[in-house]
């Protein structure tokens, strides 16, 4: 469905080598590795791999996503809910059984905690479809009778500053996050968002099938105009969409919007009116309660872009758009009705997906976000499915990746001595954490009835928004995690240079303490390894140990490492998933740098853990092929046309069957799967990139 579009990235999610060959043996020891455990099997084939998903037929150097995954593949059909499933899916939807496991477990009881309350009340708020069709678009007469009520431009901004609490969109978006130049103070960001198609290239691109999504969108706006009593629905239609193609016309490309040289962009608010005239910031501010002493404009030109828009633009297209945006973004919320409509197009014109998700995933969904439920949910679960055993087992892991990575740095060829001091100034102050916060987010003040869905949601985003701003001024909280332990993800906060992994992603495919110790290298030691090379990616490597924006680089050492990240961005532009539709390597750099780097540190650290031993045979798959296997295999996944398109032109990953690929980078597979010139995926070795 339809998101809202923030200006800013809240973190590098992992769904976000050398100059010389990578390691083969080392004789240094480890601190203790992940083994086998006696007596146990692993959850996935004899060893942790499912060989039987492989295609053998593929030459794994022809397509090793096929050749990893291919019988699968060829045989797996999507379900009519989904438009994509793979390892993350699988997992996702196990953690989606255990949550609710967990609610169903509360609703039995009658002597329920006060957050147990919460829980039990928000989820029969979403299951009461009775209730919701009987309110039909009520819940949100107030808001759009505001927007009815719109006068001039001082009103039309006083919505945009609501758009938090209602869920309206908004041209001028933004929150709180941190001061990029002292993380220790939060900063407001604001840029331009509001767009109702997934990027400013639905709207600009004159090829069919953006054409036709261009038609089905004015019907959709058409649509759901109708429900908030708008007659004339087509041509309004068709202005929202004239108005929406203005607003992309002066927004930035994805890759440019990820530039943080670019995106830092400091100023006070006693010089805000100055600099970006035409709209008052006052009126603005005063909707979301922040003080906002200084401030930071992600995208500034696009944001002038915005303004002049909001002044120029008439004011009944205003509403028009307001009116359907707020309908659309919490169709969710309403009668089944607006529900189905909102679907038809988000769901199947645009993502390919043939039928709703159940309600009670949904519900799910909508609890378990860090601005919902989910780490009152996320307590339990941890308590319920997460060993200690793994969050030590993982903790021995990531002291294992930063011993390889710190190895690594020492022997890169491309950077000189002054630099290195840096990096390992960094690498030596990554804080890890997981599976869950040490400090539980509290609800206290929190009322929910099991009744009032959009009241609910409406109460949640007040409190959390209090609690920002009494925060605001205050020096930041680095007990704050911004994923909840359910979610199956990981990520890299730059600010704080930290390396978060919930617990839930702690599990087969990924990690699973009875694997053969070169799957769990290959599978969450790459992941690991993905999040600590987030630190020095693209942009990431553009933030010091202490998480201070600020370039720690020689001139000379930052021209190589460029030089590298350009190869990487052209290797991964030539992946074509859809006829002229090609992977943009220029906005996934800082995926896939985290994906060939992140591999590079797991292998040596696998390697490392061997202690200059060979690995055993198992099932006739040497240790090095059980690696690249793994990695390849937490790659698996299908998608619908759709979906496909919606990754390569709003998302910043590379699809899973690309980002498989990465161990052609990576000279011990060309060994490992007798790779050799004439493949598909070979590589010369001056073309495999090396950097971490």
């Amino acid at each position: 469905m339809k998101k809202s579009l923030i200006a800013i990235a809240l973190a590098t999610t992992f769904l976000g080598g050398c100059g010389t060959s990578d390691v083969n043996t080392q004789t240094k020891e480890t601190k203790t590795e992940v083994t086998k455990t006696a007596n146990t099997k692993a959850e996935l084939g004899s060893f942790g791999v499912d060989l039987s998903a492989r295609n053998e037929a593929v030459k794994p150097g022809d397509d090793f996503f096929m050749y990893a995954s291919g019988t699968w593949y060829d045989n797996y059909v999507m379900p009519a809910d989904k438009t994509r499933f793979g390892a993350f899916t699988g997992l996702a939807e196990r953690s989606e059984k255990q949550v609710k496991e967990i609610i169903d477990d509360i609703a039995s009881r009658s002597d329920l905690n006060a957050e147990e309350q919460l829980i039990a009340d928000f989820y029969q708020s979403y299951m009461d479809t009775d209730t919701i069709n009987k309110l039909g678009i009520t819940p949100i007469q107030d808001t759009l009778d505001q927007i009815k009520a719109v006068k001039n431009t001082d009103d039309l901004t006083k919505i945009f500053g609501q758009a938090w609490l209602t869920g309206a969109s908004s041209p001028i978006a933004g929150g709180m996050w941190f001061n990029r130049l002292d993380p220790n103070q939060y900063e407001m960001s604001i840029g331009a968002g509001g767009l109702g198609l997934p990027a400013r290239s639905y709207y600009l691109e004159d090829a069919e099938r953006f054409v036709k999504i261009r038609e089905a969108y004015v019907n959709h706006i058409a649509e759901m105009l109708a429900f908030a009593g708008i007659k004339d629905g087509q041509a309004r239609a068709e202005a929202i969409l004239a108005l929406e193609t203005k607003m992309a016309e002066g927004q930035w490309p994805r890759e440019k919007r990820r530039n943080r040289d670019l995106t830092l962009n400091q100023i006070k608010r006693t010089d805000l009116a100055k600099e970006y005239p035409g709209f008052d910031w006052d009126v603005y501010f005063a909707e979301t309660g922040y003080q906002v002493p200084q401030l930071n404009i992600s995208q500034p030109e696009p944001v002038k872009a915005m303004i002049d828009l909001v002044n120029k633009q008439p004011l009944n297209v205003w509403q028009d758009y307001l009116t359907f945006h707020t309908v659309s973004n919490n169709a969710g919320l309403l009668s089944e009705d607006i529900y189905a409509a909102n679907f038809g197009f988000y769901g199947k014109t645009l993502s390919g997906q043939q039928e709703p998700r159940p309600r009670w995933k949904r519900a799910i969904a909508e609890m378990s976000g860090t601005q919902s439920l989910g780490f009152a949910i996320g307590k339990v679960y941890v308590a319920r499915y997460f060993p200690e055993s793994s969050k030590q087992q993982m903790a021995e892991l990531v002291e294992n990746l930063r011993t390889a990575m710190g190895e690594r740095i020492d022997a890169l060829d491309w950077m000189g001595a002054e630099t290195k001091v840096n990096a390992h100034a960094k690498l030596a102050a990554f804080n890890p954490k997981i599976g869950y916060p040490d400090v539980w987010q509290e609800f206290d003040g929190v009322e929910l009835t099991n009744n009032n869905l959009v009241g609910n949601i409406q109460n949640l985003r007040q409190f959390f928004n209090a609690d920002s701003v009494a925060k605001e001024l205050k020096k930041t909280d680095r007990n704050r995690w911004g994923m909840t332990p359910q979610r199956v993800n990981a990520y890299y906060n730059s600010s704080f240079n930290e390396i978060v992994f919930p617990a839930a992603i702690l599990q087969p495919p990924f990690f699973d303490p009875n694997a053969d110790p070169a799957v769990n290298y290959g599978g969450i030691g790459a992941v690991i390894g993905h999040e600590m090379g987030h630190g020095f990616d693209d942009q990431g490597s553009k933030s010091d140990a202490n998480g201070i924006q600020r370039n720690w680089w020689t001139d000379s050492d930052r021209a190589a490492f460029e030089a590298k990240a350009d190869q990487l961005a052209a290797q991964y532009s030539k992946y074509e998933p859809i006829p002229d539709n090609f992977v943009n390597g220029r906005n996934s750099l800082g995926e896939n740098i985290g994906d060939v780097g992140g591999l590079a540190m797991a292998y040596h650290a696998y390697k490392l853990s061997l202690n200059g031993k060979e690995a055993p045979v198992i099932d006739g798959v040497t240790g090095d092929q059980r690696f690249f296997l793994a990695w390849a295999q937490v790659w698996k996944e299908k998608r619908t046309e759709q979906s496909m398109l919606n990754q390569l032109r709003a998302g910043t990953h590379a699809p899973g069957r690309y980002r498989a690929l990465a161990p052609r980078n990576h000279d011990a597979w060309y060994k490992a799967f007798d790779v050799k010139p004439g493949d598909e995926l070979y590589l010369p070795e001056d073309q495999r990139v090396r950097i971490w």
